[in-house]
């Protein structure tokens, strides 16, 4: 049990690393025109979609929303 919980610990700390320098190495510029894209991206996507086509995508969207069930565990904290 033990061997298996430092290896637990090993894999975590391995893995905040690697996220740390992943980050770290990002290009800033490619950054803030991926943002830009993805601010953009959204609403341009809802001017060429139909009435009918953002409604399907919203009912499909609900759907999956609402059709799991879940325990009490599993709900996001809502204490702010």
């Amino acid at each position: 049990m033990i061997v298996l919980e430092e290896e637990q610990e090993a894999k975590v700390k391995a893995s905040k690393t690697t996220k740390k320098t992943r980050m770290d190495s990002k290009n800033s510029a490619a950054v803030a025109l991926g943002r830009l894209g993805g601010l953009r991206g959204g609403p341009e996507r809802a001017k060429r979609l139909s009435a009918e086509q953002r409604s399907e995508i919203a009912r499909k969207a609900a759907k999956a929303r609402w059709s799991t069930k879940r325990t009490e565990g599993e709900w996001p904290n809502r204490e702010h």
